[in-house]
């Protein structure tokens, strides 16, 4: 079979600016280079690529997603000559559906919420021989296909050597590949949409009232298969939700973290920091990223974060739903919070509710 529409190496660059600013070097793995503007194309393609193998070329891919998963699904498919089918709820960008038609795939909207749209392609799915229903985060060949990336980085750093619940499970699969069960993970995530962060913290021993009381949009519910409690998302006060969206995380990477002898560990920043470093990321490196990504690219703009989490490797994961009108709106809320406290500080979560406090302007 052929598997040229499999993902290629995506680069490794050093980032000078950020270097500078942090004092060391700092290498930036561009996921956003994928065909779907995403690292989620890796996943998807390999999924693609293992179903067309194991059910046949007359394979149709169905998928519920408004987002980036979505989107990797229909270039998947489109590059294997495959059928696709994306169900998308009520209220989808014009954009969104237009990027999808461009892949070949049929969008159907229907639903007011994401989990109807997904009801709505399990049903149409169960009519359909050849249909093939995809998660957008939640199966191993997804994470399998994600792990390529922290490949190419072992492999890259070499060559350089004179260098987020998809991605994170693909990370932790990548890192047993590489025998780096050792370094440390963090997953960063915006206060209203970290659901892993609170599923994690609601199986430790966290005893901070961040670790032991959930915010009022939020539920625990109690997986029986895997024994663990979940936090269960029923709205979501951020705006990077659009990406970071997940009513809860897949139960396979809470279970993969909790087990992981290097461990990870969750941050969860404000929606003004994650917009501040999109805007200082476009201005350094002429490049559009979703608030989802900027908000692991934070780190990098504030070294007083930095110090107390991670070593200096950023994934920029990517995202189509980002255009110069967001990023004006990002400068403009954050320039409005900067005048209204010049000295201000943003409270960062760390771990199980350690408070960091980070200066709007350092």
């Amino acid at each position: 079979m052929n598997t040229s529409h499999l993902w290629q190496e995506t680069p490794l660059v050093l980032s000078a600016p950020i270097s500078r600013l942090l004092g060391a070097n700092a290498f930036l793995k561009f996921e956003n280079v994928h065909p779907s503007q995403s690292y989620k194309f890796r996943g998807m393609s390999l999924f693609v690529h293992r179903s067309i193998e194991k059910y046949g070329k007359n394979a149709h891919f169905m998928i519920a997603s408004g987002g980036n998963a979505g989107l990797a699904a229909a270039c998947a498919a489109n590059a294997a000559k495959a059928k696709c089918t994306v169900y998308l709820p009520e209220g989808a960008a014009d954009s969104t559906v237009e990027l999808l038609r461009g892949q070949n795939a049929q969008v159907i909207i229907t639903g007011r919420f994401y989990q109807e749209a997904v009801d709505a392609a399990k049903e149409r799915a169960m009519t359909d021989e050849n249909a093939i229903m995809m998660s957008a985060y939640d199966h191993p060949w997804l994470w399998e296909g994600h792990s390529s990336m922290i490949s190419e980085i072992s492999e890259q750093l070499k060559r350089w050597s004179c260098r987020g619940g998809g991605m994170l499970a693909g990370i932790i699969v990548g890192c047993q590949k590489a025998k780096w069960d050792h370094v440390p993970i963090v997953a960063l995530g915006t206060l209203g949409s970290n659901s892993f962060h609170h599923s994690i913290l609601l199986n430790s021993s966290g005893s901070s009232e961040f670790a032991t009381k959930l915010p009022s949009y939020v539920t625990k519910v109690h997986d029986e298969t895997s024994g663990l409690d979940l936090a269960h998302f029923n709205a979501f006060p951020s705006k990077a939700s659009g990406s970071l969206g997940a009513s809860q995380p897949a139960v396979g990477t809470v279970q993969m973290a909790l087990k992981r002898e290097g461990g990870v560990r969750c941050v969860s920043v404000p929606d003004e920091l994650s917009m501040q470093s999109a805007v200082a990321f476009a201005n350094d490196h002429k490049t559009l990223v979703e608030l989802a990504c900027s908000t692991t690219l934070s780190v990098a703009y504030k070294p007083q974060l930095l110090d107390a989490l991670i070593p200096p490797l950023f994934i920029v994961c990517g995202g189509f739903k980002i255009n110069l009108d967001n990023m004006a709106e990002y400068e403009k809320e954050v320039e409005a919070q900067l005048e209204r406290d010049p000295a201000g500080k943003w409270d960062i979560v760390c771990d199980d509710g350690r408070i960091v406090n980070i200066d709007y302007t350092v």
